[in-house]
């Protein structure tokens, strides 16, 4: 495909990453020079210098014959004035924007072709909070992934000593849970993908990715680690889009208290939630965690605007007594380098806005797609259409289909029926066949599987 990204920054360069070695037109346009030399440098791609709403600038990027412009630039305006160029002066198919502002997304009828064009509007801040919030109705999960509509999840979780599973053969799931089916689709095994086959012990630190109906998760995590209690109390440092739009998804069914350092923002935002206790104060004092009972806390996450600032106030808030911690993070190089220590979760907002912009990119009829291991790594929702005729995967039992190296069928969605992968099930018209990729090179390959032959057409 051929596509202009418009915004050089986080998100813009992660999916830059994430394309670019995919058989991708990649153009990437910002005002940063340099920003755009460090990119270059390091992928295949074209750079151009300038404003991304010009018409000049998105001419020169080549929006004549581009398939697709998405502008994830740090100004909502820009963002959108730059899909009404693309759309008016270019006819470009598909347009994709960042909008940040809670103003403009609560206008339900603003983003159409009669009034802004924006094909798909993505706002980082409520995929962060919907993902924080599958992780605090999991506990004890690293990440939580929903499939067709959430009948189906798939679930990451570190095997512990003491799990049930530690130390047997992924067999002996089944005799453990009879009535229950689940598919184990990788294993991280010390930074390394391993495939599984009934055969795998799994041991300790593993990191094992699962799939099941949602409502047998729980059950599941219980093999392979001490399940831990429901959370309850939940304390978040940072009152911006993403803290405050996190009290309000909590507030309900949790006790939730939020700190903010900003007076007058502590005020708008104990005006506008009525079940969440406000505080004005740092999250990084220890005396102001000590008052608020931080020992007495299930869960205490950092979501404000400073990395540093969440690192620091989430290790005190570990070393003073919370349970859990889980931390917003923007640089990746900090991800890896924290998660697992005293920091428990480290949240990337780049993966998880990515993951929503493969969906819209990948060829094919793709429902859903997530970043897996900081990129490395994709689990895949493709809908299968045609017929034996026409269809590399309809009519085929899985043991049959040639799968890319590193890829394994998980799951069938059938209509509501949750089918999880044999060797024996056969693939359907219309079925959403749940698909994890260890190497994300074959990505392209994957796709062709579930590309139609024109003649279907």
């Amino acid at each position: 495909m051929k596509i202009i990204i418009l915004g050089a920054g986080q998100v813009g360069g992660t999916l830059a990453v994430s394309l670019a070695g995919e058989d991708n037109d990649i153009t990437l346009v910002d005002t940063n020079p340099k920003k755009l030399r460090a990119l270059q440098d390091q992928l295949d791609l074209r750079t151009i210098v300038g404003y991304g709403s010009h018409p000049q600038i998105l001419r020169q990027a080549g929006a004549e014959d581009a398939d697709m412009v998405i502008a994830v630039t740090n100004s909502d305006e820009t963002n959108m004035i730059a899909c009404q160029v693309a759309y008016s002066v270019f006819n470009t198919p598909t347009k994709i924007a960042r909008i940040r502002s809670p103003e403009y997304l609560k206008e339900k009828t603003l983003f159409n072709a009669d009034n802004l064009p924006v094909d798909v509007v993505i706002s980082p801040e409520q995929l962060v909070v919907k993902h924080i919030h599958r992780l605090i109705e999991n506990p004890g999960a690293l990440q939580v992934m929903d499939f067709a509509d959430g009948l189906l999840r798939l679930v990451a979780v570190k095997a512990y000593y003491g799990g049930l599973l530690v130390g047997n053969t992924l067999s002996t799931l089944r005799s453990h849970m009879p009535n229950i089916e689940a598919r184990v689709a990788a294993i991280f095994r010390r930074g390394k993908a391993i495939m599984p086959t009934g055969d795998t012990v799994i041991e300790a630190d593993d990191e094992v990715f699962f799939i099941a109906a949602s409502k047998h998760i729980r059950q599941i995590m219980g093999e392979l680690q001490k399940l831990e209690n429901p959370y309850k109390k939940i304390m978040i440092a940072g009152g911006g889009n993403i803290g405050r739009g996190l009290a309000k998804a909590l507030q309900e069914k949790y006790y939730v208290k939020l700190l903010e350092r900003d007076s007058k923002q502590a005020m708008l935002i104990s005006d506008d939630l009525e079940d969440t206790i406000v505080l004005h104060g740092d999250a990084s004092n220890q005396q102001l965690l000590i008052d608020e009972n931080i020992d007495q806390m299930d869960v205490f996450i950092a979501v404000t605007n400073s990395d540093e600032a969440n690192i620091m106030s989430s290790m005190l808030a570990k070393r003073m007594g919370a349970r859990k911690t889980m931390v917003l993070i923007n640089r990746p190089a900090y991800t890896d380098l924290l998660q697992g220590n005293e920091i428990d979760i480290a949240i990337s907002p780049q993966h998880t806005t990515t993951s929503i912009l493969l969906t819209h990119i990948r060829k094919g009829d793709v429902a859903n797609v997530y970043t897996l291991r900081r990129g490395a790594a994709e689990a895949m929702e493709a809908v299968a259409h045609g017929t034996e005729d026409t269809s590399k995967v309809v009519g085929k039992a899985i043991g049959e289909i040639e799968l890319p190296k590193g890829t394994t069928i998980g799951a069938i969605v059938r209509g509501e029926k949750v089918i999880i992968a044999h060797h024996n099930i056969v693939i359907q018209s219309d079925d959403h066949v749940i698909l994890f990729l260890v190497d994300k090179k074959y990505v392209g390959d994957v796709e062709r599987l579930f590309q139609v032959d024109l003649t279907f057409f």
